[in-house]
């Protein structure tokens, strides 16, 4: 086996000191055809049986994995050893069933940025970009692996035959190499922090899976020194528009050609009613309670009452996933509601301005299938690259050219941020706001802590007016 050797060396145990002077592990060393190898242990006796072990075997003349530097029968047995891409194969299928499609998607993304750590550089290797694309879109999706065809099979191949195996992560520099490359953008830098965490989050939850299977006896990563960087959850204020620059934005959004007018009421929903992009994709007649409009005797026109608010309440959200990634093939996928469980409902206010615009969008375009308010022109689903261009141009005839080189409603999703900042610092209680926006009270005050002015002063001229109370 070309992995293997009968050249092993083993040294003395090495007693490790903190500065004290006190005992804190102990190391046992030893080489494999040159290449020296270490394992720690907090006690002597773990250490001198590790050592006592490999003495044995060594003197029983057993090979010696190159890639794990232990003897080659202590891996399951003799069994063969699973590979790194075949095991990854397995865990998204494992996953798959019970996973979003979204989270089918972040599986595959994280498992395509760790596996070139776990690759050796075999005759014939694909170019990087096919690669990727290949473990991506193809190997770690459950529904299209068997589909690859052409230079994307030949890619799939190539892995097969060029994977290490999962018992090469006992050794921590391939830990950390795979880590390395799994928070990191293409370019070399750190990816984003949520990027960083959930990838992390995702090979933990390999790694523990591999246990299971008994490829390997420990996590690596657990006990790899590895800090995850911190993270800023909090809105950056600078994004949040006022209602003077939201009420200009949706006026720009009117005058794009041809889905504009369409999408006035759909941006609307996110700035007064603070729903996600999902959610409003997937708002329904249903879903919807506003006012009808009453007769004006005067004048005989039907008008909006005097008291014009609505609600809307619903129970499922469709994010874009893709319909490779789908169960049914669709290009979103209807789920719960964000941090709620199955059929539990939301309601949310619907202000008069709000139910103007949702009157005049149900007057003109009606429903599309399904009920749904929200469709492209030729009545499909809305799709998301749509929305996105209309809000791009938007802003930029919108806004003045200081504000366009600023964060200032960058995304479509700063105009929910804008709602629920506008809440907060209206003064609504924090506990209906976490209720109306789908947070937590404490992820919410995480989140809006930046966004919440004024509270300060108010809250002295509170402490002063009960100090005077008390004075005799």
């Amino acid at each position: 086996m070309k992995d293997t050797t009968y050249d092993v060396r083993l040294m003395k145990t090495e007693v490790r000191k903190n500065k004290a002077g006190k005992v804190t592990s102990y190391r046992v060393r030893w080489t494999t055809a040159g290449k020296e190898w270490k394992k720690t242990f907090q006690k002597s006796a773990q250490a001198d049986a590790y050592r006592s072990n490999l003495v044995t075997a060594a003197r029983d003349g057993e090979a010696f994995s190159l890639l794990t530097g232990e003897p080659v029968k202590w891996n399951r047995a003799g069994q063969p050893e699973m590979s790194w891409y075949e095991f990854a194969c397995k865990f998204a299928d494992f996953k798959w069933k019970a996973a979003s499609a979204k989270y089918r998607q972040d599986i595959a993304r994280a498992l395509t940025a760790a596996t070139p750590a776990l690759l050796k550089n075999g005759k014939g290797k694909p170019d990087d970009l096919t690669l990727r694309t290949a473990m991506r879109r193809w190997a770690f999706n459950t529904k299209q692996r068997a589909e690859a065809s052409g230079e994307m099979a030949e890619a799939l191949a190539w892995l097969v035959k060029n994977s290490l195996p999962v018992s090469a992560l006992s050794e921590a520099a391939t830990v950390r190499s795979m880590l390395d490359m799994a928070t990191a953008n293409l370019n070399g830098k750190p990816a984003a922090t949520s990027t960083i965490r959930r990838n992390k989050t995702i090979l933990q939850n390999a790694l523990d899976y591999a246990m299971e299977l008994k490829l390997l006896t420990a996590n690596p990563i657990k006990s790899l020194k590895w800090k995850p960087p911190k993270v800023t959850y909090g809105v950056d204020r600078r994004s949040v528009v006022n209602p003077t620059q939201a009420r200009r934005l949706l006026a720009e959004v009117e005058a794009q050609k041809p889905s504009g007018k369409r999408l006035v009421a759909f941006f609307g929903a996110m700035y007064y009613a603070a729903l996600r992009p999902e959610e409003a994709v997937n708002l329904r007649e249903h879903n919807i309670t506003i006012p009808e409009l009453v007769m004006n005797p005067e004048t005989g026109e039907m008008e909006p009452p005097a008291d014009d608010w609505g609600e809307l309440h619903f129970a499922s959200a469709a994010p874009f996933a893709g319909r490779e990634w789908t169960d049914d093939g669709a290009l979103r996928e209807e789920r719960a509601l964000k941090h709620r469980a199955e059929g539990q409902t939301r309601p949310v206010p619907c202000p008069p301005t709000l139910t103007k615009l949702i009157r005049a969008h149900l007057a003109e375009f009606g429903t599309g299938p399904g009920g749904r308010l929200f469709v492209g022109v030729r009545g499909g689903e809305l799709p998301s690259i749509t929305y996105r261009r209309v809000w791009a141009k938007a802003r930029e005839n919108a806004l003045t050219s200081k504000e366009a080189q600023s964060p200032l409603a960058k995304r479509v999703y700063d105009l929910r941020h804008a709602c629920v900042s506008t809440w907060l610092n209206a003064g609504v209680p924090a506990t209906q706001v976490a209720e109306w926006a789908g947070h937590s009270v404490e992820v919410l005050l995480r989140i809006y802590a930046k966004c919440i002015v004024g509270q300060d002063h108010a809250a002295r001229r509170r402490i002063a007016e009960a100090l005077e109370e008390d004075d005799p």
